[in-house]
């Protein structure tokens, strides 16, 4: 998914931008800048990279995110991180990911670290090939669907400049505003 789609100007309420200032993690917000910039390719991974990749590890886990790209701790570098719920396996980090194929098409809800309490609904690559690098520079390519399919094809939007709102269905689009902050979420 390489077309790049219009940019969505997002309204952030004045209830919910309080919300925002009120959180600790180090995840930058829009309308930062660097969420809409074109990343850099990495040279080579090196000290540098492991430790941008350290921040991430962090600032994602702290946020409970499953996904996060350098551009959101203001680094325009192209690297991503993920962890799906699920696995058992540890955090996945490709370095210049580059999704090569796609197939087949799913529709769902998608949420941002970077907007937070945002939701929408977006269409997605049900089934993609992604190639890039490890934080040893070795090259490798990993198939991958449903739902880790969505999460690779978010990151690397990011670091496209493309934020999910970009791609979302417009009237699915809705912030999540709890009545009762202690009534937990299902």
């Amino acid at each position: 998914m390489s077309d790049r789609p219009p940019q969505v100007e997002i309204q952030i309420p004045d209830d919910i931008r309080s919300q925002w200032e009120q959180r600790t993690d180090p995840v930058v917000k829009v309308p930062s800048d660097v969420l809409r910039q074109v990343a850099k390719p990495v040279d080579k991974p090196g000290a540098a990279t492991r430790a941008l990749v350290d921040r991430m590890k962090s600032a994602m886990f702290e946020a409970r995110g499953v996904g996060l790209a350098a551009p959101q701790l203001g680094a325009s570098e192209r690297v991503i991180i993920y962890k799906l719920p699920e696995e058992k396996e540890p955090l996945r980090v490709i370095v210049n990911p580059k999704v090569v194929s796609s197939k087949g098409e799913q529709i769902g809800p998608e949420g941002c670290l970077s907007i937070p309490m945002l939701q929408g609904d977006v269409k997605r690559a049900n089934e993609i090939i992604v190639k890039g690098v490890d934080l040893l520079g070795r090259p490798f390519r990993r198939r991958a669907s449903e739902f880790e399919a969505r999460v690779i094809q978010h990151e690397v939007d990011h670091l496209d400049g493309i934020l999910f709102t970009d791609r979302a269905e417009v009237e699915t689009l809705h912030w999540l505003v709890d009545e009762d902050p202690d009534v937990p979420a299902e």
